[in-house]
């Protein structure tokens, strides 16, 4: 079997659904969550706050794996009985009835959340310090997301995270990771933070006044220069994603804490090389230009929330999902850019014609045999649209052979204006496994 990857960087991504619940988003594409960071200042406060978290030697901690590391999401329907529970922060909670019933799965850790999704309705329930109490359910507080939506919770209140935040949507899962695309922040928690919190977060549970410490909703992005080798490919994938849309504080706990679904695939190699990340290679950024109203998380389309830069520029908008092929099987792929420079691209015209290349002119997918239908031995599509035209999404589409020789093969995207101009180098990779 040849599994191929299509492994980016870019603005957005698509909202990728679970396998459980194939007609739910996990918020809309435009949301905070799936927002890229790539391109935001560095705040002016990292590295005072990356040295009130434990300083830039420790280590990031992936806290999941197999049971009882991990979070766990029931997967309900409407048929599923609910009950109404009693909340210690009642004034802080939606008090509607929930999909809570005895079977329901809660976190054995202290704060005993407890996670579900209707599958039908596309609700996200969240619970904290969840008891079913004999039938008599209570919490400490519960939150109710409809994850079609932008709506955040009112300003003050909390969630089922003292950030007042959705927690599943931050959370890494195991088949996202093995699809080859993880598209959204992940959530993770700090010891000590600011009584204070920036968007999107709408709660506090600081432990200081202190601009020192950092706030909740703080975002932090893997720096540009991290080296991925060495790493396996699964594990290159979330690196992919810490880099692209960052981690964002949710909750107090131990430094550098980050969350994942509990899922007895995740394999010892993968969590072992998460632990040797520093936290030295992040900094925090500045992403409030994202925020079109400070009561939604809806960000700006990829091609508006930076200004066109003078030229040729292109940057990565979204690609066709995984797939598995047999040896030598032909597949169809595409992969959307947007032009974010000032001169539009128009297909037939030599210089200013876009096409999708192999980055250093790489010949090597052509030779073995690869090239189905394509422009030439290293170009292999260009946009199907005649003209894009600045702030346009350009989609390149393209199929391929699958190699027949087991190995690891990866090659390196990147859009070209031939006769002009190489486009950006934006990281793309193309992963394709033969076993």
């Amino acid at each position: 079997m040849a599994v191929s990857l299509l492994v980016t960087q870019g603005s957005l991504a698509a909202a990728s659904a679970m396998p459980e619940a194939p007609a739910c988003p996990i918020l809309p594409n435009d949301d905070v969550w799936h927002s890229n960071i790539q391109q935001m200042p560095v705040h002016p406060l990292s590295d005072t706050w990356l040295a009130n978290m434990g300083g830039p030697a420790r280590l990031l901690h992936p806290d999941f794996g197999a049971y009882p590391y991990g979070y766990q999401l029931q997967v309900v329907d409407s048929a599923t009985p609910t009950t109404r529970l009693t909340f210690t922060y009642a004034d802080e909670s939606d008090d509607v009835p929930y999909p809570f019933t005895s079977s329901t799965p809660i976190e054995p850790a202290s704060d005993a959340h407890a996670l579900m999704l209707n599958k039908d309705t596309c609700v996200l329930y969240e619970l904290f310090a969840a008891s079913w109490n004999g039938g008599r359910p209570t919490a400490g507080s519960g939150a109710v997301f409809d994850l079609r939506s932008h709506a955040l919770r009112p300003a003050g209140w909390t969630s089922a995270d003292a950030a007042g935040l959705p927690i599943w949507p931050g959370v890494l899962r195991y088949d996202e990771v093995a699809r080859g695309l993880v598209d959204h922040a992940i959530r993770f928690t700090a010891q000590r933070t600011d009584r204070t919190y920036v968007w999107p977060a709408r709660h506090q549970a600081g432990a200081a006044r202190d601009p020192s410490l950092p706030p909740m909703g703080a975002r932090f992005r893997l720096r540009a220069d991290f080296p991925f080798a060495g790493f396996s490919p699964q594990t290159q994938v979330v690196l992919m994603a810490m880099q692209r849309y960052g981690l964002i504080l949710a909750d107090n706990g131990s430094n550098w804490f980050y969350q994942g679904s509990t899922d007895s695939r995740w394999s010892d190699q993968l969590i072992s090389e998460l632990k040797r990340i520093p936290a030295g290679a992040f900094e925090a950024v500045d992403a409030s230009s994202l925020m079109l109203d400070p009561n939604s998380g809806r960000v700006p389309a990829a091609s508006l929330n930076q200004a066109l830069l003078a030229g040729w520029h292109s940057t990565w908008q979204g690609q066709s999902p995984y797939l598995a092929m047999k040896p030598g099987q032909v597949a169809d792929f595409w992969i959307r850019f947007s032009n974010s420079g000032t001169e539009t691209w128009q297909r037939g015209v030599w210089g200013r014609q876009a096409n999708l290349g192999f980055n250093g002119d790489n010949k090597l997918p052509y030779r073995l045999g690869m090239a189905v239908n394509w422009l030439w031995d290293d170009r292999i599509a260009t946009t199907t649209a005649e003209t894009v035209a600045p702030g346009e999404i350009a989609e390149f589409r393209f199929s391929l052979r699958a190699p027949i020789y087991p190995g690891t093969y990866r090659f390196d995207l990147r859009p070209v204006i031939d006769g002009t101009t190489w486009l950006e180098d934006q990281g793309v990779f193309w992963l394709i496994a033969v076993n």
